[in-house]
């Protein structure tokens, strides 16, 4: 399949999506991510998620996997205009992490409105304590600071980070370990909660986080942390959004991880 075609095979996807969920949909928005990468993208799923609030739905998300290429995911976003040059650590986050770690699959997280948003990076044959990257010079001081809150909980390998460009955040996916993975006993998930300040989820909600396969926190440079509340998503990579969380200890968000490969 030609590069042009695969490109005007998504697009045609994401524009037939946003129109079944009936989220707003910009050609202006859509089209010049597909362009910038259209000799990146892949033959993997396309992952579609939809913020809904009061029954409607805004904005309609899709994840890609692509290749790296010559010059990387993030080099090719700001060659395409995607992305606005940044003074600021978010901007050379994924060069660090690269000379560090041995990253497998790349992924792209964008809005049907709202555009160019994420990078993802899996990593998940070198899996990373907290530890190791809190040393990485431009990640937030805040993973630092929550690592023990983390370990708590049982969280300590990270297979995936997302790199919100726009927000100036960071997603860190950790690998639940296997014989809690997909059935995790409910009073980890509520102290968790209630550690970060976060309310507790209704029943529903709580019985769906429990069979996660992976936890994620969000976390920024201008403040401790932030996140959000369960929530269905699925993110890239085997088995990545949130609210806005309190200014407390911590916050995060626990998300079930779909079995799904891309």
């Amino acid at each position: 399949m030609s590069e042009g075609t695969e490109a005007e095979k998504l697009y045609s996807a994401i524009e037939e999506a946003a129109r079944l969920v009936g989220a707003s949909f910009s050609r202006d928005m859509v089209w010049p991510v597909l362009e910038a990468f259209r000799d990146a993208l892949t033959d993997g799923a396309i992952i579609f998620s939809a913020q809904v609030n009061a029954g409607r739905v805004g904005e309609l998300e899709y994840t890609v996997q692509v290749s790296p290429g010559s010059e990387g995911p993030y080099a090719r976003a700001l060659a395409g205009g995607l992305l606005p040059r940044q003074d600021h650590p978010v901007a050379g986050l994924l060069s660090d992490i690269e000379e560090r770690i041995a990253v497998e699959d790349y992924f792209i997280d964008c809005g049907v409105a709202g555009g160019f948003k994420k990078i993802y990076a899996q990593f998940p044959g070198d899996l990373q304590k907290v530890s190791e990257l809190a040393r990485i010079p431009s990640v937030p001081r805040s993973v630092a600071d929550n690592a023990a809150l983390f370990a708590r909980h049982g969280l300590e390998e990270v297979a995936l980070v997302g790199i919100n460009y726009p927000s100036r955040t960071l997603n860190l996916y950790f690998q639940l370990p296997a014989e809690v993975a997909g059935d995790l006993d409910p009073r980890t998930v509520l102290s968790l909660l209630k550690e970060m300040g976060l309310p507790e989820p209704d029943e529903r909600m709580l019985a769906y986080a429990c069979t996660s396969y992976r936890v994620y926190a969000t976390l920024g440079w201008d403040s401790r942390t932030s996140g959000g509340s369960p929530s269905p998503r699925c993110p890239p990579g085997p088995g990545p959004g949130g609210a806005a969380g309190p200014a407390g200890p911590a916050a995060g968000a626990l998300r079930p991880q779909c079995p799904l490969h891309v």
